[in-house]
């Protein structure tokens, strides 16, 4: 905690004094962190670190920096669509009273093996559990269970995060709970998530299950790709307009303050080509969890950008999938 806040410090005492020592010259200077092709404008005043608003802005939407995004959604959908072909459709199972509290569960081929439970992104708002689809075949076929979770849009909660986050938490105690059910084995369940989803997976892997009747080893380890791990620069960001960043979310939802709770092996990640602040957020939390004496992988994706990063979890060959494979102690098909 003395460390994360000691950072803390440090990011305001560097933004107050670019914008304290330099205000005529913060108006004069151009803007730098803008994506491809975007001219740049005279800088203006600075709100965090050396950006100013519109750079805040562009460095927490993904869009810009990957006009592909279509492209690769249209990929993914083709590649579940396959996958639905291969497997069958995934089991329909309620984690919560809720509508939206369901889970697909696609399962392995033999009783007792290992859980993936997965967090879609979408910023908050977007993103569902089918469309996850492409990525099941991957762990089926490694030996494993594939889940990946619906729950609330932020849009949807009155902008509150801290429901999304109690779902993810309470799909993942219910799966812990009731693996055996559907031969999982809860003593070997791991969760995974990207983008908006890496930092719910991230805010798991830093709960107190015992709030959730659940042990506090309940996930043995995590993958968190692209996410982020420090919510005050986020709620500078046009972010704000639709997610309440209250004090307390801020508090209870920054997994970088929170690592205390982290008990078990995490692996990070990022492309290269994905927005300057999604690249920092990630070396930073991956930095954090080292110097916290904790265990952590940190992968970075040369030539990916925020979109091609999530397909690669989907891939026993991946960067992310292969990592997660290792993770859960599965193997590839190569090494089968």
């Amino acid at each position: 905690m003395d460390t994360r806040r000691r950072s803390l410090l440090r990011m305001a005492l560097a933004t107050a004094a670019m914008a304290a020592t330099r205000p005529l010259l913060a108006q004069q200077r151009m803007q730098t962190y803008l994506p491809p092709g975007m001219a740049p404008k005279p800088k203006g005043p600075l709100v965090f670190l050396d950006y100013d608003k519109e750079e805040i802005d562009l460095a927490y939407d993904q869009a810009p920096w990957a006009p592909n995004a279509e492209e690769v959604a249209r990929r993914n959908a083709q590649k579940t669509a396959a996958t639905l072909a291969r497997l069958g459709a995934p089991r329909r199972l309620a984690y919560g009273p809720a509508e939206i509290e369901k889970l697909d569960l696609y399962p392995a081929r033999q009783p007792g093996a290992p859980i993936n439970v997965f967090v879609h992104g979408g910023a908050w708002r977007r993103g569902d559990a089918k469309s996850a689809g492409y990525m099941a075949e991957t762990y089926v076929d490694a030996g494993a269970n594939f889940i990946a979770l619906d729950f609330a849009s932020v849009a949807d909660v009155d902008g509150n995060l801290l429901v999304m986050a109690d779902q993810v938490r309470r799909a993942v105690a219910w799966v812990h709970k009731n693996a055996a059910s559907f031969g999982g084995d809860p003593k070997r369940l791991y969760i995974s998530g990207t983008s908006s989803g890496g930092h719910l997976a991230a805010v798991a892997l830093t709960t107190d299950w015992k709030e959730f009747g659940v042990p506090a080893d309940t996930l043995k380890g995590g993958l968190c790709c692209s996410g982020l791990y420090e919510l005050q620069p986020v709620s500078l960001s046009a972010r704000s307009g639709y997610v309440k960043f209250t004090p307390e979310t801020l508090a209870k939802l920054s997994p970088e303050r929170h690592l205390d709770r982290l008990v078990v092996p995490v692996v990070i990640a990022h492309g290269t080509l994905e927005t300057p602040e999604f690249q920092r957020q990630n070396r930073e939390f991956a930095a954090a969890v080292k110097a916290a004496g904790k265990p952590v992988t940190f992968l970075v994706g040369q030539g990916y950008n925020h979109f091609e990063m999530f397909e690669t979890l989907g891939n026993p060959y991946g960067l992310v999938g292969r990592a997660m494979l290792q993770l859960m102690n599965l193997k590839t098909p190569a090494a089968a």
